[in-house]
C-alpha cells in the first residue's frame, strides 16, 4: 500500500484559515493545477479525509472526487444521500484504516486534511508528501505540520513551478533513516 499526502499551503506553512476558509487558495484555481491534480489522481484508488476536510468540501458547488472518499471521523455518523455511494465514515485510528483498505483491496491511498496528515506522520505511516506553496502570507490560521516526537527525513524527488506563481514538492518519506 502507498500512501501520498497531496495538500496547498500558504508561503507560511498554513492550509486554511483559522475559520477554515480557503478563499486565499481558491483564486490560485488554473488549468494548468487542474490538469496537475488530475495526473495525480488517476494513480490513486481511493481519499482518506478528516472530518474538517470533509465539511469544507461539502460546501464545495460540486463533488469533484472520482474515487471512493473514507472519512477518519468519530463525530461524523451520516453522509449526504446523495454521496452514500461515494463516502465512507470510518470511526477508527489511521493504522486501523489503512488495514481496512487494505483487506478492501485498496493500494494508493490519497491522504488529505491537516490533522490527519499530521497522525499519518506521527505514525510513520505517511510514504510521499506533496506540497504546493502559494505565494501568499497568510498570518495565521491551521497549520500542516504539528510537533512531532521524532525527524522525519525526506528525500526530495521533483519540484514544478507553475504559471501562477505555486511551487509543488514531491518528497518520499525516507523509512530507512527514520526512526
Amino acid at each position: 500500500m502507498r500512501t501520498i499526502a497531496y495538500i496547498g499551503t500558504s508561503l507560511d506553512g498554513f492550509i486554511a484559515r483559522k475559520n477554515g476558509e480557503i478563499d486565499w487558495l481558491i483564486q490560485f484555481d488554473s488549468e494548468e493545477i487542474n490538469q496537475s491534480y488530475a495526473k495525480f489522481s488517476s494513480g490513486i484508488d481511493a481519499i482518506l479525509m478528516g472530518s474538517g476536510t470533509f465539511k469544507k468540501v461539502l460546501t464545495f458547488p460540486d463533488w469533484f472526487y472520482h474515487q471512493k472518499v473514507f472519512v477518519l471521523s468519530s463525530q461524523i455518523k451520516t453522509v449526504p444521500d446523495n454521496l452514500k455511494d461515494k463516502v465512507t465514515i470510518l470511526s477508527m485510528p489511521p493504522k486501523q484504516a489503512l488495514i481496512y483498505l487494505s483487506e478492501k483491496g485498496y493500494s494508493n491511498i490519497y491522504v488529505d486534511g491537516g490533522k490527519v496528515i499530521q497522525s499519518f506522520l506521527k505514525e510513520n505511516l505517511l510514504d510521499e508528501l506533496i506540497v504546493t506553496k502559494v505565494p501568499m502570507l497568510i498570518g495565521n490560521g491551521i497549520p500542516l505540520f504539528g510537533e512531532l516526537d521524532h525527524d522525519i527525513p525526506l528525500e526530495h524527488l521533483k519540484t514544478n513551478l507553475f504559471a501562477n506563481g505555486l511551487v509543488m514538492s514531491h518528497y518520499k518519506i525516507n523509512r530507512h533513516n527514520n526512526p
